[in-house]
């Protein structure tokens, strides 16, 4: 049984248990009470197991505080009997029992509390019964001593003192404050501020935060404006109760120097402009240094920048710091004209510092350099059929100088050749040099001429120079082949006479054109126009020489015409025409070549063709003789100048007959311009060497003789010399017989 639960009230020590207990036969009622009898089997308990208590540190001794008292179900001597208190230098308790006795307990303040030595007290309350067993049950007491503002902010010295160089960057931190209040919360909250000690002028350059402490640089602090050569400031720490305390402390930064100014370059006097010739050894500027720091950062050196200026600096021995630019080298404005003069100044500080100055020295020109053409030799080329006035090229001169001494004026240098002045040939413009041609220039009469042209300048005294001018005239095309064979006395038809027994290969006819014009415009080729029969007749396209094909067939018709064109090699061509009318007749001819070294034979003339020969054949002497006459006029009256050129294309005969300039151009034309009709009279025209290839011989035979010469037969010679010159004679000897 559980006395507790069956009684629960501990009003009475007491606890009985009321039963009726009936009994029958006979039927009986008793009325019991069991009394049941405490037993220590609870033991005492607090009803809460932690007890907290907030006590000020400012609490005097006695100060008694309320505990809750335990409980124990149990009765009489079972009950809670006392309470004890774990050891306390501070703290103690006290035990009143109640009118029903229960007992109360109290916590009393023995001894002074401080916070800052400690802030929480932890006790043990323990109550116990009078039970045998003994029982007890406890509780945890905490004390948490409550702060009172009783201590002042301390820094951790009263003088700090910081070196720092000037211009250090707004910003950096200078110190770092840190002053301490053992109090709590706002008791120890402090707050940092300059004292009324700190001038104005230092707090402008340093910032001090009020919560952290830290000051930091906020201007620009530089040695040369220290007067004392450092900054003081005083420091108070307040905490945050209603009756703040405070604490003080200094801060001295001591500034220490570095190398913050440049080194400074003052121009006393300069000579912007100088001649190009000035003296080596003329001043050109002079100059000063100066460095506002004190020291090594104070100690300066100058120097040119540039080290191959023609400049030097010379200490200046009247004014200390002082320096003279000078010249060290000739000048020459042609090659600079103008010079950026950089001198640099650099203290002996780390790192150092310098500064630059740029003096700017112009030269002034003189008269120094001659003219200069852009070449030494001027070849022009000039067209033949020149417009008058043309443009023919530009002769451009240079000089190096300026203004005046730079302006430059052309002309030729007079020289006549053939008692012409070149002034009456050519003209150049006197201020841009370019040169034009006065006249129409024709290849043929005048193939260059050599002159000089002078540019001068207008400086005092003028400088000039000169150069060579090579005109070449060029050959254009302009002149027209001319047919000098075969012979055409009207018009330009010729007609020939040709047996019908003609072998192939045999020589028909040769056509032989000349051309004024040079040797690339008077290149001659030829080639048929119009034939009436292709495969009867070839065209030799560069000597002209038309031969048969074949031999006549009896369906060939008897007269066959040959349009032959003479073209040049111009661009564009030029070209002559010949129309070649043949007759085949009826007569048994033995075929020869006409270049061979041995004699060919033909059949005597027939009656029909002899007095068509004899015509021809006066005709042709009387033209010799006419040509011969006037080819020794010429050439004596060529050798009567001295100083007058060979002649040229002209021909010389020993029996003073004249031949036509025209007809002689080559080694081969000659001849067979002049002697081919000779074939056609029944002759056979025989070309011979002579020795050294200087001299031909040729020879026309009577057709029945061959080489023999009959007793009718009537010799003439004409004679032919070539000479080595550029105009060359002639001089032919045929044997030419009637």
């Amino acid at each position: 049984m559980d006395r507790e639960y069956l009684c629960p009230t501990k009003t009475t020590t007491t606890c009985f248990l009321k039963m009726d207990v009936i009994i029958e036969s006979p039927l009986r009622i008793f009325n019991i009470e069991l009394g049941i009898t405490d037993i220590n089997d609870n033991a005492p308990h607090f009803r809460r197991d932690r007890i907290e208590l907030d006590v000020s540190e400012s609490a005097t001794p006695g100060e008694r505080f309320s505990l809750p008292n335990a409980v124990d179900p149990d009765v009489g001597i079972n009950t809670i009997k006392t309470y004890r208190l774990s050891v306390s230098e501070h703290f103690a308790i006290e035990i009143q029992t109640g009118s029903d006795g229960t007992k109360y307990v109290d916590l009393v303040l023995t001894n002074d509390l401080d916070r800052e030595m400690r802030a929480v007290h932890n006790l043990v309350l323990t109550a116990v019964d009078g039970g045998v067993p003994v029982r007890s049950g406890t509780a945890n007491i905490i004390v948490r001593v409550q702060d009172t503002n009783d201590n002042a902010p301390q820094f951790d010295k009263p003088i700090y003192e910081i070196n720092m160089t000037e211009n250090t960057p707004i910003g950096t931190r200078v110190i770092k404050l840190n002053a301490t209040d053992i109090d709590e919360g706002p008791h120890a909250d402090i707050v940092y501020s300059f004292t009324l000690y700190t001038s104005e002028k230092t707090q402008d350059l340093f910032s001090l935060n009020p919560s952290t402490g830290e000051i930091t640089v906020k201007g620009n602090i530089d040695y040369e404006d220290v007067q004392d050569k450092f900054y003081e400031m005083h420091i108070e720490a307040k905490d945050k109760a209603p009756q703040p305390l405070q604490g003080q402390c200094k801060v001295v930064v001591h500034v220490t120097d570095m190398n913050d100014n440049h080194p400074e370059i003052s121009v006393q006097s300069v000579k912007n402009a100088i001649s190009e010739n000035t003296p080596v050894g003329t001043v050109v500027a002079l100059v000063g240094t100066s460095d506002k720091d004190t020291g090594e950062n104070g100690n300066v050196s100058i120097s040119i920048r540039q080290p191959n200026l023609p400049f030097t600096l010379k200490k200046s021995s009247e004014r200390p710091a002082h320096y003279e630019l000078i010249v060290s080298e000739p000048l020459d404005r042609e090659i600079v004209a103008e010079y950026d003069v950089t001198l640099i100044v650099t203290d002996a500080g780390l790192p150092a510092l310098s500064d630059n100055e740029t003096i700017v020295v112009h030269l002034l020109d003189i008269n120094d350099n001659e003219p200069r053409f852009t070449q030494s030799f001027y070849t022009i080329r000039v067209m033949e059929n020149n417009a008058p006035g043309s443009l023919l090229s530009s002769l451009t001169a240079f000089d190096p100088d300026l203004h005046e001494n730079q302006y430059l004026v052309y002309f030729i240098i007079e020289r006549e050749i053939a008692n012409t002045s070149m002034s009456m040939l050519f003209s150049i413009n006197p201020e841009d040099g370019k040169l034009y041609a006065l006249k129409t220039f024709d290849y043929e009469l005048e193939k260059e001429f050599v002159f000089h042209i002078e540019a001068r300048d207008s400086g005092v005294p003028p400088l000039s120079s000169n150069v060579t001018v090579h005109i070449i005239i060029v050959d254009q095309n302009d002149n027209t082949p001319v047919i000098v064979s075969p012979w055409r006395a009207h018009g330009s038809v010729v007609e020939e006479k040709i047996p019908r027994s003609t072998d192939k290969g045999s020589l028909v006819s040769k056509v032989i054109a000349i051309d004024g014009d040079s040797v690339l415009n008077s290149r001659i080729t030829y080639q048929f126009l119009q034939v009436t029969d292709t495969t009867l007749f070839s065209l030799d396209q560069y000597n002209g020489e038309i031969r048969t094909m074949r031999m006549f067939s009896y369906r060939d018709p008897r007269l066959q015409r040959l349009v032959v064109v003479a073209k040049d090699n111009g661009e564009p061509a030029l070209s002559a025409t010949v129309t070649i009318k043949l007759s085949t007749v009826e007569t048994a001819v033995k075929s020869y070549s006409d270049m061979s070294e041995v004699p060919l034979e033909y059949d005597i003339f027939s009656d029909l063709n002899l007095y068509l020969v004899i015509g021809l054949g006066s005709v042709s002497f009387l033209l010799l003789i006419t040509i011969l006459v006037t080819i020794v006029l010429k050439c004596q009256k060529s050798k009567s100048g001295i100083a007058a050129p060979p002649c040229r294309n002209s021909v010389l005969s020993e029996r003073n007959s004249t031949i036509a300039d025209s007809t002689l151009v080559s080694n081969d034309a000659y001849w067979y311009s002049l002697f081919l009709a000779e074939t056609r009279k029944g002759k056979l025209v025989v070309r011979q060497p002579a020795p050294k290839g200087s001299r031909y011989i040729v020879s026309s035979l009577p057709r029945s003789t061959g080489l023999t010469m009959t007793s009718d037969s009537a010799p003439s010679t004409l004679q032919v010399r070539t000479t080595s010159n550029n105009n060359f004679c002639y001089v032919m000897s045929y044997n030419i017989f009637w």
